[in-house]
Formats: C-alpha cells, sequence, structure tokens
C-alpha cells in the first residue's frame, strides 16, 4: 500500500465551493503519530531536502517557489529556520514582502514580485508575497472592492504562467489561533533576546482577527488550484508545523524527481591525467 501523501490531509479542500479558516482546528496534527515522531522525522526530511534540493540546482532545468502565508507570529520566521534553514544557500532565495513602497505603489501589484522570482535550479521562498494584496489590501480597504476582486483571476493566470514556465509553486497558510497569537506575542514582550521582534501594531491589528480569517478564506477559496494549491497547516504546535511543511517540500520534490545531469566525459583519460 502506498504511504499516505501529508499533502492530501493538508491540500485546501472547498466545501460546499469554500474553504473556512475558522473550520481548521490548529491545534490538530493530522497525519502525524505521535509528537516524539515529529522531530526524529524531521532530521530524515531535512536530509532527503538537501539531497532533493542539490538534484534540483544541478539539474537546472526547473525552480520551486514556497509561499509562506499567516497572521503575525503565524510561524514564517521559524519555518524558514528550522525547515529552509538546512539546505544549501547557493541554491535559496529567499524574500520577504514589506508593505510597497512609493515606486512598487506606481506598478501593478505583481510587478514587484516578479523582480524575486526563483531562478532555473533555485528554491524561492516568499515571506508573505502577492496575497497581501488581497488579504491587507481586503481588510483594511485598501483598493476598491472591484479592483480587488479582480486580482485572484490576476493570481490564478500569473501562478499558472509561472507552473508553465517551470517554476512548480507551493503555498502554505500558517494557521494559529487566537489565543496562541496572544501567547506568542507576551513571550515576545517577556523575553529580552526577542523583543527587537515586537510591533505594537500586531496588537491593533489583532481587533481585524476576523476580518483577517474571512479574507484568509476567500483567498484559498478562490486560489487554490490544481497547478498551485494552497495547504493549510496548523501551526499552535511548532514542531508539527516544522514536520508538516517539511514533510511536503519532501513528496513534491520526490515527484518532481531531478536528475543530476550526466556529461559526457572521457572518465579513464580524465582519471588517468589526474595521476599522472
Amino acid at each position: 500500500m502506498a504511504k499516505k501523501q501529508i499533502r492530501d490531509l493538508l491540500r485546501a479542500e472547498p466545501r460546499d465551493g469554500h474553504v473556512r479558516l475558522v473550520e481548521v482546528d490548529p491545534d490538530t496534527t493530522p497525519g502525524l503519530k505521535s509528537p516524539k515522531r515529529a522531530l526524529k522525522d524531521l532530521k530524515k526530511h531535512r536530509a532527503s531536502l538537501f539531497d532533493l534540493q542539490q538534484r534540483l540546482f544541478a539539474e537546472h532545468k526547473r525552480s520551486l517557489l514556497i509561499v509562506l502565508q499567516g497572521m503575525d507570529t503565524g510561524g514564517k520566521d521559524g519555518t524558514i529556520t528550522h525547515v529552509i534553514g538546512n539546505l544549501n544557500p547557493q541554491g535559496v532565495q529567499i524574500t520577504a514582502f514589506k508593505q510597497p513602497t512609493p515606486e512598487e505603489k506606481r506598478h501593478g501589484f505583481l510587478w514587484r514580485i516578479r523582480k524575486h522570482l526563483p531562478d532555473t535550479g533555485v528554491v524561492g521562498i516568499f515571506n508573505r508575497s502577492h496575497y497581501e494584496d488581497v488579504l491587507v489590501a481586503r481588510v483594511h480597504a485598501l483598493a476598491k472592492p472591484k479592483v480587488i476582486e479582480s486580482r485572484y483571476g490576476l493570481i490564478n493566470s500569473f501562478e499558472r504562467e509561472l507552473v508553465r514556465g517551470g517554476t512548480k509553486v507551493l503555498k502554505f497558510c500558517l494557521h494559529i489561533s487566537y489565543d496562541e497569537q496572544r501567547n506568542r506575542l507576551l513571550e515576545r514582550l517577556r523575553d529580552p533576546d526577542k523583543r527587537w521582534k515586537f510591533n505594537e501594531n500586531d496588537i491593533d491589528e489583532r481587533a481585524y482577527w476576523d476580518d483577517y480569517q474571512s479574507a484568509y478564506s476567500i483567498a484559498i477559496t478562490r486560489c487554490s488550484t490544481a497547478w498551485a494549491p494552497w495547504y493549510v497547516i496548523p501551526a499552535n504546535d511548532k514542531d508539527y508545523r516544522n514536520w508538516a511543511v517539511a514533510r511536503i517540500l519532501v513528496e513534491t520534490l520526490e515527484e518532481m524527481d531531478p536528475k543530476y545531469p550526466q556529461p559526457k566525459l572521457d572518465i579513464s583519460r580524465l582519471v588517468k591525467r589526474l595521476k599522472d
């Protein structure tokens, strides 16, 4: 019997035509038999990821784009540290998208995204992404409703274009609870080594929690496609979050099955030259 794919358990699947984030329990750990298993498996996944990334980089034909989204303190930085951090940095490109600059605002919302797409052979990570323009923009009415409505289709077309061009797209929504976010913000305040990450605006944004849950649900419903699926990762448990993301990356790269190139070399002659 084939091993159960974590992708199948965590892929966003609309019910009655809708994905509702509120229906996903952020404390659950689908597919994980025991908490101890997470850390044990993660070490194995890291080794597999390193090997698969090396093959992708050497093959130099395709790329992988990982989109990380979630509420503040959801674990985007932690996922990069504990999952992506063990890859060869030569083949990794990380981009953190902040508020658009005045120059970026003068262009379409995908303009700045295109500038940071991964090169061939590279694993690209977006810490926040083009989805901010249908999340924050929707919650805070930063654009007219008809403009935001048009962006879902533009995003789907953009991601289809990427996939057709050889870039595999994986999108992760790191899903935490309202109470868990409070705990993590309090932890930042109480830990002198973490206070630098604290932003008082995060407290202000908590007033819009339900609006964000709705905005995420709409975006995932509208933009989880066969070519660029969304995965909702229950992320209250940090070890599970890292385990699940790593497992999905391994499953995806194994399916891509990148190959080391085999150049035509006269091995005997070259070995002889080296020995002379």
